[in-house]
Protein backbone atom coordinates (compact mmCIF):
# COMPACT_ATOMS: atom_id res chain seq x y z
CA UNK A 1 0.00 0.00 0.00
CA UNK A 2 2.72 2.18 1.05
CA UNK A 3 4.48 2.07 -2.67
CA UNK A 4 1.17 1.95 -4.62
CA UNK A 5 1.14 5.30 -2.63
CA UNK A 6 4.02 6.85 -3.52
CA UNK A 7 2.84 5.52 -7.25
CA UNK A 8 0.01 7.69 -7.00
CA UNK A 9 -2.36 5.97 -6.83
CA UNK A 10 -5.56 6.41 -3.86
CA UNK A 11 -5.61 2.59 -1.96
CA UNK A 12 -8.69 1.36 0.00
CA UNK A 13 -8.21 -2.25 1.80
CA UNK A 14 -11.50 -3.96 2.24
CA UNK A 15 -10.81 -6.19 5.23
CA UNK A 16 -13.87 -8.80 4.60
CA UNK A 17 -12.17 -10.25 2.00
CA UNK A 18 -10.55 -13.71 2.08
CA UNK A 19 -9.05 -16.52 0.26
CA UNK A 20 -9.38 -16.26 -3.22
CA UNK A 21 -10.28 -20.01 -3.11
CA UNK A 22 -6.93 -21.44 -5.23
CA UNK A 23 -5.93 -24.54 -2.66
CA UNK A 24 -10.07 -25.61 -2.82
CA UNK A 25 -9.66 -25.20 -6.68
CA UNK A 26 -6.58 -27.36 -7.57
CA UNK A 27 -7.31 -29.52 -5.31
CA UNK A 28 -10.88 -30.33 -7.49
CA UNK A 29 -12.95 -29.14 -4.68
CA UNK A 30 -14.69 -27.04 -7.40
CA UNK A 31 -18.03 -26.43 -5.55
CA UNK A 32 -16.07 -24.71 -2.50
CA UNK A 33 -13.87 -22.66 -4.70
CA UNK A 34 -17.05 -21.17 -6.30
CA UNK A 35 -18.04 -20.14 -2.89
CA UNK A 36 -14.86 -18.18 -2.19
CA UNK A 37 -15.02 -17.25 -5.78
CA UNK A 38 -18.39 -15.67 -5.77
CA UNK A 39 -17.85 -14.00 -1.68
CA UNK A 40 -14.49 -12.19 -3.37
CA UNK A 41 -16.39 -11.22 -6.34
CA UNK A 42 -19.35 -9.21 -4.87
CA UNK A 43 -17.05 -8.06 -1.91
CA UNK A 44 -15.02 -6.41 -5.30
CA UNK A 45 -18.21 -5.35 -6.82
CA UNK A 46 -18.83 -3.35 -3.83
CA UNK A 47 -16.21 -0.99 -4.79
CA UNK A 48 -16.01 1.60 -7.12
CA UNK A 49 -11.73 0.95 -7.81
CA UNK A 50 -10.14 1.17 -11.15
CA UNK A 51 -7.81 -1.89 -10.49
CA UNK A 52 -7.53 -4.68 -8.25
CA UNK A 53 -4.14 -5.27 -7.13
CA UNK A 54 -2.55 -8.67 -5.30
CA UNK A 55 0.58 -8.70 -4.61
CA UNK A 56 0.48 -12.55 -5.27
CA UNK A 57 1.01 -13.83 -8.50
CA UNK A 58 -1.28 -17.03 -8.13
CA UNK A 59 -3.98 -15.50 -6.18
CA UNK A 60 -4.05 -13.31 -9.47
CA UNK A 61 -4.03 -16.18 -11.50
CA UNK A 62 -6.78 -17.99 -9.75
CA UNK A 63 -8.90 -14.87 -10.56
CA UNK A 64 -8.18 -14.93 -13.87
CA UNK A 65 -9.37 -18.81 -13.87
CA UNK A 66 -12.66 -17.91 -11.50
CA UNK A 67 -14.79 -18.25 -15.45
CA UNK A 68 -13.90 -21.34 -15.33
CA UNK A 69 -16.57 -22.17 -11.94
CA UNK A 70 -19.17 -21.28 -13.59
CA UNK A 71 -19.70 -23.01 -16.99
CA UNK A 72 -23.47 -22.93 -16.81
CA UNK A 73 -24.11 -19.53 -15.26
CA UNK A 74 -23.39 -16.72 -17.66
CA UNK A 75 -24.54 -14.00 -15.20
CA UNK A 76 -21.72 -15.52 -13.05
CA UNK A 77 -19.33 -15.93 -15.62
CA UNK A 78 -19.37 -12.38 -16.70
CA UNK A 79 -19.26 -11.19 -13.24
CA UNK A 80 -16.21 -13.19 -12.63
CA UNK A 81 -14.94 -11.69 -16.17
CA UNK A 82 -15.37 -7.98 -15.72
CA UNK A 83 -13.33 -8.50 -12.43
CA UNK A 84 -10.72 -10.42 -13.74
CA UNK A 85 -10.36 -7.44 -16.34
CA UNK A 86 -9.42 -5.45 -13.95
CA UNK A 87 -7.34 -7.39 -11.29
CA UNK A 88 -3.53 -7.37 -11.84
CA UNK A 89 -0.54 -8.43 -9.91
CA UNK A 90 1.56 -5.72 -8.17
CA UNK A 91 4.48 -5.48 -10.14
CA UNK A 92 2.51 -5.48 -13.75
CA UNK A 93 -0.15 -3.38 -12.25
CA UNK A 94 3.15 -0.69 -11.30
CA UNK A 95 5.41 -1.22 -14.69
CA UNK A 96 2.67 -2.15 -17.38
CA UNK A 97 -0.44 0.06 -15.90
CA UNK A 98 0.91 3.23 -14.52
CA UNK A 99 4.17 2.94 -16.35
CA UNK A 100 6.51 3.18 -13.48
CA UNK A 101 10.00 1.20 -13.36
CA UNK A 102 11.63 3.51 -10.63
CA UNK A 103 11.08 4.45 -7.15
CA UNK A 104 12.76 6.29 -4.61
CA UNK A 105 14.49 2.72 -2.55
CA UNK A 106 17.55 1.63 -1.20
CA UNK A 107 18.45 -1.74 -0.43
CA UNK A 108 22.52 -1.93 -0.29
CA UNK A 109 23.64 -5.39 -1.29
CA UNK A 110 23.19 -8.28 -3.88
CA UNK A 111 19.48 -9.74 -4.81
CA UNK A 112 18.65 -12.61 -7.14
CA UNK A 113 14.87 -12.76 -8.10
CA UNK A 114 12.86 -15.87 -7.98
CA UNK A 115 10.35 -16.79 -10.89
CA UNK A 116 7.70 -18.05 -9.29
CA UNK A 117 5.42 -20.65 -11.11
CA UNK A 118 2.13 -19.18 -11.76
CA UNK A 119 3.30 -15.21 -12.40
CA UNK A 120 5.69 -16.50 -15.24
CA UNK A 121 3.74 -19.55 -16.78
CA UNK A 122 -0.07 -18.36 -16.80
CA UNK A 123 0.68 -15.01 -16.24
CA UNK A 124 3.68 -14.07 -18.85
CA UNK A 125 5.51 -11.92 -15.59
CA UNK A 126 9.06 -11.72 -16.35
CA UNK A 127 11.20 -8.62 -17.12
CA UNK A 128 8.57 -5.91 -15.02
CA UNK A 129 9.98 -6.61 -11.76
CA UNK A 130 13.50 -6.97 -13.04
CA UNK A 131 13.15 -3.66 -14.35
CA UNK A 132 11.78 -2.51 -10.91
CA UNK A 133 14.79 -3.79 -9.18
CA UNK A 134 17.19 -2.94 -11.34
CA UNK A 135 16.98 0.99 -10.90
CA UNK A 136 17.00 0.37 -6.94
CA UNK A 137 19.33 2.51 -5.54
CA UNK A 138 22.37 0.21 -3.67
CA UNK A 139 20.94 -2.73 -4.89
CA UNK A 140 23.07 -5.24 -7.70
CA UNK A 141 20.59 -7.61 -8.91
CA UNK A 142 21.94 -10.66 -9.59
CA UNK A 143 20.25 -13.40 -12.36
CA UNK A 144 20.07 -16.62 -10.81
CA UNK A 145 20.80 -20.13 -13.03
CA UNK A 146 17.41 -21.28 -11.72
CA UNK A 147 15.49 -18.75 -11.69
CA UNK A 148 12.59 -20.05 -13.40
CA UNK A 149 12.86 -23.43 -11.47
CA UNK A 150 9.77 -24.25 -9.22
CA UNK A 151 11.17 -24.15 -5.50
CA UNK A 152 8.42 -27.27 -4.92
CA UNK A 153 5.62 -25.07 -2.33
CA UNK A 154 2.90 -25.56 -5.12
CA UNK A 155 0.27 -25.16 -2.67
CA UNK A 156 -1.07 -28.81 -1.54
CA UNK A 157 1.35 -30.26 -3.34
CA UNK A 158 3.59 -29.38 -0.48
CA UNK A 159 1.57 -31.03 1.93
CA UNK A 160 0.56 -34.45 -0.02
CA UNK A 161 4.56 -34.81 -1.40
CA UNK A 162 6.42 -33.22 1.65
CA UNK A 163 9.61 -35.31 0.58
CA UNK A 164 9.32 -33.89 -2.88
CA UNK A 165 8.96 -30.59 -1.80
CA UNK A 166 11.91 -30.38 0.19
CA UNK A 167 14.28 -31.12 -2.19
CA UNK A 168 13.11 -29.30 -4.39
CA UNK A 169 13.34 -26.47 -2.03
CA UNK A 170 17.03 -27.40 -1.38
CA UNK A 171 18.17 -27.52 -5.22
CA UNK A 172 17.25 -24.13 -5.30
CA UNK A 173 18.41 -22.97 -1.92
CA UNK A 174 21.67 -24.25 -3.47
CA UNK A 175 21.59 -21.94 -6.42
CA UNK A 176 20.45 -19.23 -4.20
CA UNK A 177 23.33 -19.23 -1.48
CA UNK A 178 25.84 -20.23 -4.34
CA UNK A 179 25.18 -16.82 -6.10
CA UNK A 180 26.55 -14.85 -3.16
CA UNK A 181 23.15 -12.64 -2.53
CA UNK A 182 22.01 -11.04 0.50
CA UNK A 183 18.33 -11.59 -0.80
CA UNK A 184 16.44 -13.30 -2.68
CA UNK A 185 12.99 -11.67 -3.52
CA UNK A 186 9.90 -12.75 -5.36
CA UNK A 187 6.22 -11.81 -5.99
CA UNK A 188 3.95 -14.76 -4.61
CA UNK A 189 4.02 -15.16 -0.51
CA UNK A 190 3.87 -18.79 -1.06
CA UNK A 191 7.39 -19.34 -2.81
CA UNK A 192 8.82 -16.46 -0.09
CA UNK A 193 7.21 -18.92 2.72
CA UNK A 194 9.00 -22.08 1.49
CA UNK A 195 11.99 -20.20 0.66
CA UNK A 196 12.65 -18.85 3.36
CA UNK A 197 11.56 -21.42 5.71
CA UNK A 198 14.37 -23.97 4.47
CA UNK A 199 16.99 -21.02 4.15
CA UNK A 200 16.03 -20.12 8.42
CA UNK A 201 16.14 -23.99 9.27
CA UNK A 202 19.69 -23.90 7.17
CA UNK A 203 20.50 -20.74 8.97
CA UNK A 204 21.06 -19.32 6.47
CA UNK A 205 21.56 -15.43 6.15
CA UNK A 206 19.89 -14.79 2.75
CA UNK A 207 16.19 -13.21 3.69
CA UNK A 208 13.24 -14.31 1.38
CA UNK A 209 11.43 -10.73 0.73
CA UNK A 210 8.51 -9.88 -1.39
CA UNK A 211 9.74 -7.20 -4.22
CA UNK A 212 7.11 -4.63 -2.19
CA UNK A 213 9.42 -4.96 0.53
CA UNK A 214 12.46 -3.92 -1.69
CA UNK A 215 10.56 -0.97 -3.26
CA UNK A 216 9.67 0.48 0.05
CA UNK A 217 13.12 0.46 1.48
CA UNK A 218 15.35 3.09 2.21
CA UNK A 219 18.45 1.16 3.50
Amino acid sequence: MNVLRRAGCEVEFDERQTCCGQPAFNSGYRKEARGFAERLIEIFESSDADAIVSPSGSCTAMIKHFHELFPDDERWRQRADRIAEKTYEFGTFLVDVLGVKSFDAAFEGRIGFHDACHGLRDLGIKQQPRELLANVDKAELVELPDSEVCCGFGGTFSVKYPEVSVQMADRKIRSIEEADIRAVVSCDSSCLMQLGGRLSRNGSKVKAIHLAEVLDSHE
